[in-house]
């Protein structure tokens, strides 16, 4: 089984459905309210999990509710929670998301704890880290235990994938050291300065990653699927259709869960692109984070009956 460390944030999202977004200053009345597990990190852990990958966590959570309700969630997944580690002096994080009828959201995360998670926390799961196919990191988390992190892994010559969500400027000297980057199109944006709309205009924005020194570069484009610049493959796989979306809160998440662990089976890039974007079309249909992320049957039989979009 193939072995995924994530090192990444925990939340818990607090959902509310409306009819639209609200403008600034405006009151809307929503018609429904769902608590659910969320973070990024935590949701890229729980994806790769129920898409079939032995999946270790590296975290903080609180001394709190919903720390304790987010461990026993992870325990049901079977994910190793031996390097989750409790802040006693700050809450666990949380996020307020507000999606309307199309499926598009709004989000606010108060990050609590994963503002704490150091350096110290990345060594002392260095035995976890250094058995890993893949270390899979995102941006909820101090950038120094970012960095920190794929300094670990790079010198127990482990694979790194980022995924650089939330958007924000990276140093080079990260970037460098990273194998994988899957940016959205509003983080390829902000890495690179390229608005991407179309396979054109993503592979400029590749080859400037591409420049950082990341060999493989994988925009990923909603509805249009994701764009591939690697050594072996340039080329955009369209995504899938799944169903109605309901709300595309872990698309990405599910993504990039998705996408590690078809890579650590060992799958070429194009078809493990194809996996992941399987799995992300199953998650929009459903509504929360980690609610919504489809078991590996799922995926399969999606991928054998329903055609791309």
């Amino acid at each position: 089984m193939s072995k995924i460390v994530v090192i990444g944030s925990i939340n818990t999202d607090m959902v509310v459905r409306s009819s639209q977004l609200p403008f600034p200053g405006q009151t809307l009345m929503g018609h429904s309210f769902q608590t659910t597990g969320g973070g990024k990190g935590a949701n890229q852990a729980v994806a790769a999990a129920r898409l079939g990958a032995e999946v270790s966590l590296i975290a903080r959570i609180g001394d709190d509710a919903f720390g304790k309700m987010s461990i026993e969630n992870f325990k049901k997944e079977k994910i190793n929670i031996e390097n989750i580690y409790t802040d006693n002096d700050a809450p666990s994080g949380v996020a307020f998301i507000v999606v309307d009828d199309k499926g598009e959201n709004i989000i606010v995360v108060a990050p609590g704890a994963n503002a704490t998670l150091n350096e110290k926390d990345i060594h002392d799961a260095e035995d976890v880290i250094k058995k890993a196919d893949i270390i899979l990191f995102q941006l909820e988390i101090p950038m120094s235990t970012v960095a920190e992190g794929i300094g670990l892994a790079k010198k127990h010559n482990r694979m790194v994938m980022l995924n650089p969500a939330p958007a924000a400027t990276m140093p080079k000297e990260i970037l460098h050291s990273v194998d994988i980057i899957t940016p959205n199109q509003t983080e390829a944006l902000t890495l690179t300065g390229i608005a991407v709309n179309d396979a054109v205009t993503a592979q400029h924005a590749c080859d400037v990653l591409h420049g950082m020194g990341i060999l493989t570069v994988i925009v990923t484009m909603g509805e249009q699927g994701a764009y591939i610049s690697s050594e072996n493959y340039k080329g955009l796989v369209p995504g899938f259709t799944a169903g109605v979306v309901v709300d595309t809160v872990a698309a990405g998440d599910t993504f990039c869960g998705g996408l590690a662990i078809a890579i650590a089976e060992g799958k070429k890039i194009k078809d493990a692109v194809q996996f992941a974007n399987a799995a992300a079309a199953l998650s929009v249909t459903k509504s929360g984070a980690q609610a919504s992320i489809p078991m590996r049957t799922e995926v399969i039989n999606l991928m054998k009956h329903v055609s791309h979009s």
